[in-house]
């Protein structure tokens, strides 16, 4: 037997079929958790679930989650590869979640051979992976919370920009925070800025004579807003920006101890310049991408290292390879890119592919397949990298 399921985020629909692909029982459970109880207590009664695969079109989630803990194998189907394969059950393509679900459940009927089944990631690799990209996503939040106080300054108080370099520095945010508007900092000297400092203890190596230099010569604002609302706007802007800068501080820390206790981090911590937080969003990424994969072809191909090859006829063409993991692709190219400033082997490679009219992105995929190979290599024999035995003019490690 097999089984659909068409998710939904208000409620399911589940097909089971048999192996002529006669539909043996439907039923639409609600997205609750008597919902999806009932829903997997129906599975089991078509017998053991391990015999009993079941397609969903999409590779994480909470049904996911439920339905690999209930032990069923669980056939992730790309949604652009469904779609391609509607025409099987009628021309107009058409849609609809009692339809999708049993086609789900007759694609796997007859292409289960040709389809990959998920396994459980190890549960430390979804942890720095949930770190990582949390990371990520209060990282781009910070970076909008700074430009939005950046455009507050420019517009009320431009000196309180450019005294110091990173607004969202810990002294940069204190100073805004006891000075919020010109008018506060009005009667502001030098030797009461450098107190201010002191007390900090700011290591910018500036002067308080230098600082108060770049707050008088900053252009004066003609905003037609009052003091005291530009200092509330200020204040409000600067505790977003703290906010957000401890939770990513508080998350470095997380991520920093669980990187250091993973399995995985001895085979790939002496990679050169790969930096613990690099390391842990490579763990996060990839390592899910290596459980799973069965070559390094396989292994290129979804991390977006390898190009897309397209010949029919007389038509060859070598393309970019979008569709892909792009969170495993930027992990990786984040480190590959620095890894050719401290080994001499990857600038060697990286150099020789710009010689051959590669452009940096292009260059940096070729370096990257490469690095790949290596890591596949250490992932198979669970033997750490030895930068001892990988010197220049070596081949990289045979997949």
């Amino acid at each position: 037997m097999f089984a659909g399921w068409d998710w939904g985020t208000v409620a399911h629909d589940v097909t089971v079929i048999d192996d002529a692909g006669g539909k043996v029982e439907r039923f639409a459970p609600p997205h609750t958790e008597d919902g999806i109880a009932r829903a997997l207590a129906r599975l089991a009664t078509h017998g053991d679930p391990g015999t009993l695969p079941v397609a969903i079109e999409t590779t994480r989630g909470l049904v996911v989650d439920r339905l690999l803990a209930a032990g069923h194998p669980v056939i992730p189907v790309h949604p652009n590869a469904f779609h391609a394969a509607r025409p099987r059950w009628g021309a107009a393509r058409a849609k609809n979640d009692p339809g999708d679900s049993f086609k789900l459940a007759d694609y796997i009927r007859t292409d289960i051979h040709r389809l990959p089944t998920l396994a459980p990631t190890l549960a430390q690799t979804l942890e720095l992976q949930a770190l990582t990209r949390q990371r990520g996503d209060h990282l781009g939040l910070r970076i909008a919370a700074v430009n939005q106080l950046s455009a507050l300054l420019d517009a009320h108080w431009p000196g309180g920009r450019t005294i110091f370099a990173n607004l969202h520095s810990p002294i940069a945010l204190a100073f805004l925070d006891r000075y919020p508007n010109p008018e506060s900092a009005a009667s502001l000297t030098a030797a009461r800025l450098e107190a201010f400092c002191r007390r900090r203890s700011y290591s910018g190596r500036r002067c308080g004579a230098e600082l108060l230099a770049r707050l008088r010569d900053a252009p004066t604002s003609a905003s037609r807003l009052g003091q005291p609302i530009i200092a509330q706007l200020i204040r409000a802007q600067v505790a977003a920006v703290r906010s957000l800068q401890t939770s990513l501080d508080q998350l470095d820390t997380v991520i920093a101890e669980a990187a250091t206790a993973h399995p995985y981090a001895r085979l790939l911590a002496d990679l050169p310049r790969i930096g613990v937080l690099n390391l842990a969003q490579i763990i996060g990424e990839i390592g899910p991408i290596l459980e799973r994969a069965n070559s390094f072809d396989q292994l290129a191909a979804e991390t977006g290292l390898a190009p897309v090859t397209r010949a029919s006829g007389k038509t060859h063409t070598v393309a970019f390879r979008h569709a892909t993991n792009h969170h495993a692709r930027q992990a990786l190219v984040t480190w590959i890119d620095n890894s050719r400033r401290a080994s001499d082997w990857a600038d060697q490679r990286y150099t020789a592919a710009r010689q051959r009219g590669q452009r940096h992105p292009h260059a940096i995929r070729t370096l990257g397949r490469a690095w790949l190979r290596i890591i596949w290599a250490c992932w198979r024999t669970k033997t750490a990298y030895d930068p001892g035995k990988h010197q220049p003019g070596q081949r990289p490690i045979a997949a």
